[in-house]
């Protein structure tokens, strides 16, 4: 086999990637850059692709990290030379692999934005405004009543945007104190339902109704878009106004900032963190654990609040 220039290997790594992979442009944007930082660093050794040792593939780590670039782009770099020589040695480039001696650096998770129980309550009552003033225009009460529903089922639930936006009309049927949910790797899971969830649920409707929106739609929070129901889009807009009205700052609320307070405030008030991972629907309870950090505040508390000699 003709032994190929590190520019034409890159490519060609870059044309499997898109043809066999369908890799989208910004995937193979993000993989030329890489390769090629990683080609200039070689060339700068005297080395090429080919010839690459596990220790340069360190050293161009290292020398990555050196340069104040975080874990998680050096791990992304790490990604990329990886990919690129395990394809050249199946297609018989080279003989060896040599990233695959090399661990990926640890990264620490960062702690999940949350909002305070008394955070939550101001984005209600914000949402809720004007929902029973019958002098308001019907639309405007609709909305109200439609963000006041969404913000109840998913603090009373935990549930992903996607599924929430998605929710059936069944859901809303009397009775009902769990919802059935068919999550990410079409898993079922079982999510409780609070009466303030049923109640704004139920106020919406009658709203929904009386602005004569109520059509044969199965969805409950029906749209005239594609998907036929509301689009997580345009509910985190939406979201973000009511975080403005409530006094909050925008950037600080969004729909998956209120499932991490429903699992936090859950685990703050003594629940079990694999309950937590149940409702939330985590398939590893190791994705949960980012909320450790709620345990260990109930711990400590325990400990000074409960402990003989806590207060000394």
């Amino acid at each position: 086999m003709a032994r190929l220039s590190d520019d034409r290997l890159i490519e060609t790594f870059l044309d499997m990637v898109s043809a066999e992979r369908g890799g989208a442009e910004n995937t193979l944007s993000a993989y030329r850059r890489d390769l090629s930082d990683y080609r200039d660093f070689l060339a700068a050794r005297g080395r090429s692709i080919l010839g690459a040792t596990a220790e340069d593939a360190r050293a161009h780590l290292a020398a990555l990290a050196a340069l104040g670039f975080k874990e998680t782009t050096t791990a992304r770099h790490l990604s990329a030379l990886r990919q690129l020589h395990k394809f050249l040695y199946a297609e018989g480039h080279r003989g060896d692999d040599p990233t695959g001696v090399i661990d990926a650096p640890k990264r620490g998770r960062p702690l999940p934005k949350i909002l305070s129980v008394d955070e939550v309550d101001r984005l209600l009552a914000a949402a809720r405004e004007g929902v029973d003033d019958p002098d308001r225009p019907i639309l405007d009460r609709l909305r109200a009543a439609r963000m006041t529903a969404l913000l109840e089922t998913l603090y009373a639930s935990g549930l992903r945007v996607s599924e929430l936006v998605s929710l059936k009309r069944s859901a809303a049927r009397a009775g009902l104190d769990v919802l059935s949910i068919v999550g990410k790797g079409s898993k079922e899971r079982i999510v409780p339902l609070t009466d303030a969830a049923k109640g704004a649920m139920s106020s919406y409707l009658e709203v929904l109704r009386a602005a004569r929106r109520d059509h044969a739609s199965p969805w409950l929070f029906p749209s005239s878009g594609e998907s036929g129901h509301l689009t997580r889009q345009h509910f985190a807009r939406d979201l973000k106004a009511v975080a403005t009205a409530a006094g909050i700052r925008p950037d600080r609320v969004s729909p998956h900032v209120l499932r991490h307070a429903f699992a936090s405030h859950l685990l703050q008030n003594g629940a079990d963190l694999r309950s937590v991972q149940m409702m939330l629907g985590h398939a590893d309870i190791a994705t949960t654990q980012i909320y450790t950090h709620v345990l260990d505040e109930r711990m400590k508390a325990m400990v000074r609040d409960l402990h003989p000699l806590g207060d000394e």
